[in-house]
Formats: C-alpha cells, sequence, structure tokens
C-alpha cells in the first residue's frame, strides 16, 4: 500500500540538480568516475549524470547484504580500476550504513585519489556505522520509501516520485 507522496517529481529533479552542481564544483578540471549502487541507484544515477557540468564517467557495483553468517558482498565490481581515480560513490538511501561502509572500505583499499559517497535518501535515525555523507539529497524519517528506483517485493521502481510505502518489510 501506497501512503503518501514525500517528494514529487520536481522537487527531486531541483535537488539531483543542487547535487549535481555541488559535483561539478568540487570536481572542477578533474574526470570523476560516478560509481552507482544497482539497482534503486541506477535512475539517481542517471538524472545526476546529465546534472554534473564537467566531463564525468559511469560504472555500476552490485552489493548484496546477506542477514546470515555469509555477510556483504559484491555481487557486480567496479568495471574499471578506481586507483588514483576520484570516485563519487552513488546510492538511493543510507540506513544502518553497514553495506556503505563495506562498500567504502572496499574502495579505499583500491588507493583512489579520493572518496566521496553521494545518497538522494538518509536516515540517520537508524545508523549503526559511521559513513561520512558528502553529498545528501533529502534527510527523511524512519519510513520505507518507494518509487524514482525504490522497491517494495519489485514493484513500484518506475513511479517519478518518492512515496511512504504502508509496509515497513522485515
Amino acid at each position: 500500500m501506497i501512503a503518501e507522496e514525500l517528494y514529487d517529481r520536481a522537487t527531486i529533479a531541483g535537488r539531483v540538480a543542487d547535487l549535481g552542481a555541488a559535483i561539478s564544483r568540487d570536481y572542477a578540471g578533474k574526470v570523476p568516475v560516478l560509481v552507482g549502487v544497482l539497482d534503486a541507484a541506477a535512475p539517481f544515477l542517471a538524472d545526476l549524470s546529465r546534472s554534473v557540468s564537467i566531463p564525468c564517467e559511469l560504472d555500476f557495483i552490485a552489493v548484496t547484504d546477506y542477514s546470515d553468517a555469509e555477510g556483504i558482498r559484491f555481487e557486480k565490481d567496479a568495471g574499471a580500476s578506481i586507483e588514483g581515480r576520484h570516485v563519487v560513490l552513488v546510492d538511493d538511501t543510507v540506513d544502518t550504513g553497514m553495506t556503505l561502509r563495506y562498500v567504502t572500505k572496499a574502495f579505499e583499499a583500491r588507493r583512489p585519489a579520493s572518496l566521496a559517497v553521494c545518497v538522494l535518501l538518509d536516515r540517520p535515525q537508524r545508523r549503526i556505522a559511521d559513513i561520512e555523507i558528502t553529498y545528501r539529497g533529502f534527510e527523511i524519517p524512519d519510513l520505507f520509501v518507494v518509487g524514482y528506483g525504490l522497491d517494495y517485493l519489485g514493484r513500484f521502481r518506475e513511479l517519478p516520485s518518492l512515496y511512504a510505502h504502508g509496509i515497513w518489510p522485515a
């Protein structure tokens, strides 16, 4: 069940444009690699990359967080080396921060020139791991959100706005 609309298409577009302008300013004279975390961040990364006014490259990773003994692992790693590169890790949401901490530690071990984190949604009240977020779209309350790439059981990714979902998955 979809509940209230949190952010409409225009509000999201405006905030993504602001983030793109900030990245363009901070990386002027450089060619950053924007690395999106699949699947939910794909629409955000696409719009963000079009908002960046400097040359940049795109790459993707996929990370699976198993709640059993397997832990977190890469399902798909970055396609190119990030050593010596300016990397902006782009994710849809940061909750506990555990997955982003895993990815940032793995990326830091590859010796990038710099590593920044850009997230569309931040739920700081759920944070367990200390994660530095360089670029933040929206800070949201403890709600389960769908739309703009975020799903519930594979549904609602296609919605252009962000909505509170009436069910918080177990």
